[in-house]
């Protein structure tokens, strides 16, 4: 990895990111959930911030974008489907753009689902994505606005990235989507590892981020809709990909 990234939390349980081009010197936050925690990491690192990815407009992640902007002078990067719906925003990026960092670029993946023009930014040099609302650890995020078909595709873009590929998520949900996991997954003997760490993490107040895409697919169910044992135990082992996908979906937002 030739980025640095300092992660830290923001309002009750969202994730702040800075990332880091050391060579460069180029900073960019990723989102901007609230100004103070920004601030505070901005000078903790000594990085001074030339832009902000935003991934989509929820308020969580674009409440401090104006009061950043005003204080640095930076240039607001959104997705072009939601360019009237994020303050501030100077540029706008959508499936295919590339964003030149240092000797680095960010590419950007479109993932609707939770928002109708969600994006991720993908660096691939350093095998790092961010995936806000789109994939947690071991978990997805709500259908705001398309429906589950839509967020079935969004994260065959993700699961088709390199294993070794780092995840940055948007909210600290790891310890919920664990127990809940574990209701569809009850036989996965990594999943039943994972979930006791996280529940060890959580009980010591530290963050499960970051994780992978390999461990993602081993053991968050939302990326295991092909799987016998989970199609087994839904009663769907006939069913197509995107139905076991929505299923699952389905249960959660019952849990």
């Amino acid at each position: 990895m030739t980025v640095e990234i300092e992660l830290f939390m923001c309002r009750t349980d969202n994730f702040g990111a800075l990332l880091h081009h050391p060579q460069s010197g180029e900073t960019a936050i990723v989102d901007a959930p609230e100004e103070g925690p920004i601030l505070a990491a901005i000078e903790r690192r000594g990085w001074r911030p030339s832009m902000i990815l935003t991934t989509h407009h929820h308020g969580d992640h674009v409440e401090a974008n104006l009061a950043l902007k005003k204080r640095f002078n930076l240039r607001i990067v959104g997705p072009e489907a939601e360019r009237d719906r994020i303050p501030g925003i100077d540029d706008t990026v959508e499936e295919g753009s590339v964003i030149p960092f240092g000797d680095e670029t960010i590419a950007v993946i479109e993932t609707p689902g939770h928002t109708a023009g969600h994006v991720c930014y993908h660096l691939p040099k350093s095998k790092v994505v961010f995936t806000a609302d789109t994939l947690f650890a071991l978990g997805c995020g709500r259908l705001f606005e398309r429906p589950a078909p839509v967020m079935h595709g969004s994260l065959k873009k993700l699961a088709a990235l390199p294993a070794d590929t780092v995840v940055y998520c948007g909210h600290e949900y790891t310890l919920s989507n664990a127990r809940f996991a574990l209701t569809v997954d009850p036989d996965n003997a990594r999943l039943k590892a994972r979930a006791e760490t996280v529940e060890k993490l959580r009980a010591e107040g530290k963050a499960t981020l970051p994780t992978t895409i390999g461990e993602e697919l081993a053991t968050n169910p939302f990326l295991r809709w092909g799987d016998e044992a989970i199609r087994r135990h839904l009663g769907m082992e006939k069913a197509a990909d995107a139905d076991v996908f929505a299923e699952i979906r389905r249960r959660k937002d019952n849990f």
